[in-house]
């Protein structure tokens, strides 16, 4: 793992730089997929087809770190049960999200960066996507030697899965329903063509090994007729909510959101989620210590809140300000997802920040990102990372990493990819 003394360095940072000796098995990864999937040959075809899906190394991380995150957490899922914070994001919520039917929204997920003292919180969001994969890929991760694989021990399968079962009854009885949902739909626009297509086969057969019918389905396909929800002929009685649409109002989502309305099906996460936890206007309430006062939170929690960098609102009245103080800023549209639109301000163009200017924009402060380096063909390589929390009611499901390169996330970086995450 490197013979650097470790000195002054934490032992984390010092394995996410030196250590190269622990890689992935992907031939392991993929033979669990495609013993979970319907399809193995279409699960080999879709593996193939991202190759940058899992990084070639893992993550570390200091203990310390993961239990400060786990308190942002803690701390931002108590301040949106607070009446005086519901209050101001509903403000600007669509009435949809007014509809309060009882569950908590499964696999959360908290994006962080830890290239500072502390960790920072960069995003939540209420549709984490890879899951099921970073449970997948932490199993088959091998250490390259009996010593590292005894200080490493790989996440129990058991555990996640126990859960996550755990997490979804909990989400049907919220709502009031009895006994155990009997069919669950797994929801997206055309969710074939999706990156994380492969994901929904394992979530599909995760739920078939506990006895429920699971379809993967566009919701354009979905029929509610008579107070049920339908696929195909099948009554559904919960779904697991990947959409992008937050409020359920886009073309086609018409028969999905009759049905959320009438509490004809558990849907979960859904737009009350997302108005509570996860619109990018909200960092701006989190990051300010003034408002905090005001939503019964500890001493402890309140100070967990200094995680959440600065957030501004953008608009044309302080769009002359803003780009004077643009370097110091990371600009994300208030109801974006996956990176799309997002400007670094030290090389947003003048075109752009017309768009921007505009308004419907955050100005979120920069946090910069530590640093994972991966041989790759031979050469070693600095790669970016940021740490995603996957919870359940402030509960750590699992931990996971994507490592990349450029300015956000993404999943075309060689050597990059989600990464499993040991605490050290």
């Amino acid at each position: 793992m490197g013979e650097q003394e470790l000195g002054a360095d934490d032992p984390d940072t010092v394995l996410n730089r030196e250590c190269f000796c622990i890689t992935l098995e992907r031939e392991a990864l993929h033979s669990a997929i495609r013993a979970e999937a319907d399809d193995p040959e279409l699960a080999d075809a879709l593996l193939a087809a991202r190759p940058h899906l899992f990084s070639q190394a893992p993550v570390f991380l200091a203990r310390r770190d993961l239990s400060a995150m786990l308190e942002v957490v803690a701390a931002i899922e108590a301040a949106a049960a607070a009446p005086a914070f519901q209050q101001a994001v509903l403000a600007w919520a669509p009435e949809i999200a007014r509809h309060d039917f009882g569950p908590r929204g499964v696999f959360m997920g908290y994006d962080f960066h830890l290239g500072g003292a502390e960790p920072r919180l960069i995003e939540v969001n209420t549709n984490a996507g890879g899951a099921f994969l970073n449970a997948f890929l932490a199993r088959s991760q091998a250490a390259c030697c009996r010593e590292a694989e005894a200080a490493f021990p790989t996440a129990s399968a058991d555990a996640f899965d126990d859960s996550v079962w755990t997490m979804f009854l909990s989400e049907w009885r919220l709502q009031g329903r009895a006994g155990r949902p009997q069919s669950v739909a797994i929801v997206d626009d055309a969710p074939a063509d999706q990156y994380l297509f492969p994901e929904f086969l394992l979530a599909q057969r995760f739920f078939r090994r506990r006895g429920v019918e699971a379809v993967i389905v566009d919701p354009a396909a979905l029929q509610f007729v008579d107070g049920r929800l339908s696929s195909r002929g099948l009554a559904i009685d919960l779904v697991y909510n990947r959409l992008v649409d937050f409020n359920l109002g886009a073309e086609g989502h018409g028969a999905l959101k009759e049905a959320y309305l009438a509490g004809a099906a558990v849907v979960t996460p859904n737009p009350r989620h997302h108005a509570l936890l996860a619109d990018k206007r909200n960092l701006r309430l989190l990051s300010d210590p003034a408002n905090s006062g005001a939503w019964n939170l500890s001493a402890q929690q309140q100070r967990s809140l200094k995680a959440v960098p600065r957030t501004v609102l953008v608009g044309p009245e302080n769009a002359d300000t803003m780009w004077t103080a643009r370097k110091d800023f990371f600009f994300k549209p208030a109801g974006g997802h996956g990176g799309k639109a997002v400007f670094r301000g030290d090389k947003i163009t003048r075109g752009a920040w017309a768009e921007v200017s505009r308004g419907g924009f955050i100005a979120q402060e920069i946090a910069p990102p530590s640093e994972r380096r991966i041989r790759i063909d031979g050469e070693i390589r600095s790669l970016k990372l940021d740490v995603r929390l996957y919870t359940y009611r402030s509960d750590l499901l699992i931990a996971a990493a994507r490592v990349y390169q450029g300015q956000t996330t993404n999943f075309r970086t060689p050597g990059g990819g989600f990464a499993p995450v040991y605490a050290v």
